[in-house]
């Protein structure tokens, strides 16, 4: 009785047939999120010993919505084979030339939706592969972070974006060569001047692509150093397959072309060992002799008890302007971290400040007097 219960048939399936399906995606609903993490799992212990210290849990969470999107789009597609109506059903007719004559060939609903879970099932996989790629790179990036090359801290995501690009690339032929079944070394040849063309139009990217290599081998900077190109100053963020970001003073992110980046007059301020000051003195005309020679003496003097000075400083009396006696003072500063810097240019200037107004004299402003 039993056994004639399921064999009756309803809307062209079997309850059987119902049963198998209904089952199918009760268990892959229920045992998902399940089987997801015991795969994640097993994942990782083949990356383990690569990680190191890098927590299993970064990778799972990479991982886990991936698999489930497999695992869903794989018992879809279980389930909905168990089904025999209306799958067997022609959806559409097509042309294919066979020898010299064409032929009419059907495509039935359940190849249609065959066609449908394998794209997403493709999807799911090389989706995995990206993610894993992604932990490869945090761990990469993790590594370097612990050495005191900063180039290899830039190498990492721009391994990471062409990895990723190529990864692509070949899903989308794998794509058109399995789903839509398209002979892809014959779309290839075929290009022929097409892909000529195409290269032509994308010279500049191509241009950009090489200039990013070109930062990598000849390395003219590193993310993190301060670099001036084209007028703009600020601190490299990220070089990419067509640009390089640079965070400026202002806290804006601009984008210039990697080809500029090289072609165009670049300088790395972090590079630089000494940065220079210089800044005239002007003191008004009732200075006398021994005070303007006693002034002099005594900002060489400031200049000479600083440790991060240079002792090929210059201070003297540079010119008669037309409102003041002008003292030249030039000086370089060894340190390289910009706070720095500022501090020691600011406790200098309020000490030749001082200067002046102890030996008597005044700092000049453009004035008149009438005859």
């Amino acid at each position: 009785m039993d056994h004639e219960f399921f064999e009756q048939v309803f809307w062209g399936n079997t309850v059987k047939d119902y049963c198998f399906f209904l089952g199918i995606i009760l268990v892959g609903l229920v045992f998902k999120r399940l089987v997801s993490k015991f795969l994640s799992v097993l994942l990782y212990r083949l990356f383990k010993r690569f990680a190191d210290n890098t927590s299993g849990d970064t990778f799972i969470a990479l991982l886990l919505k991936p698999i489930e999107s497999l695992l869903t789009f794989t018992t879809g597609y279980l389930a909905i084979n168990q089904l025999k109506y209306p799958l067997d059903e022609t959806l559409y007719r097509y042309t294919k030339v066979v020898g010299k004559a064409k032929e009419k060939i059907p495509v039935s609903v359940g190849e249609f939706i065959d066609k449908i879970f394998l794209f997403m099932i493709l999807i799911s996989v090389f989706w995995i592969i990206l993610r894993i790629i992604d932990f490869i790179s945090h761990v990469l990036l993790h590594k370097a972070e612990q050495t005191q090359n900063r180039g290899n801290g830039q190498l990492v995501p721009f391994l990471k974006e062409l990895t990723k690009t190529l990864i692509c690339f070949v899903g989308f032929f794998v794509l058109l060569g399995f789903v839509f079944e398209i002979n892809v070394l014959t779309l290839i040849t075929g290009l022929g001047i097409g892909g000529i063309a195409i290269a032509l139009a994308a010279k500049e990217s191509l241009e950009n692509l090489l200039g990013s290599f070109t930062i990598f081998l000849d390395k003219p900077f590193t993310v993190g150093d301060l670099v001036k190109v084209d007028g703009v100053e600020g601190t490299v963020e990220k070089v990419g397959f067509r640009s390089t970001l640079i965070r400026s003073s202002d806290k804006t992110m601009v984008t210039i072309p990697n080809k500029a980046m090289i072609d165009g007059v670049l300088e790395n301020i972090t590079l630089r060992n000494l940065r220079k000051v210089k800044f005239a003195v002007g003191l008004v005309y009732e200075t006398g002799d021994s005070q303007l020679r006693q002034i002099i003496k005594d900002i060489k003097d400031v200049l000479e008890a600083e440790a991060e000075i240079m002792k090929d400083y210059t201070v003297h009396l540079d010119s008669f302007g037309d409102f003041a006696i002008n003292i030249d003072v030039t000086y370089f500063v060894s340190s390289a971290a910009h706070a720095d810097y500022l501090q020691i240019k600011e406790r200098i200037n309020f000490q030749v400040m001082d200067i002046v107004k102890k030996n008597g004299s005044d700092f000049a402003y453009p004035t008149q007097r009438q005859v």
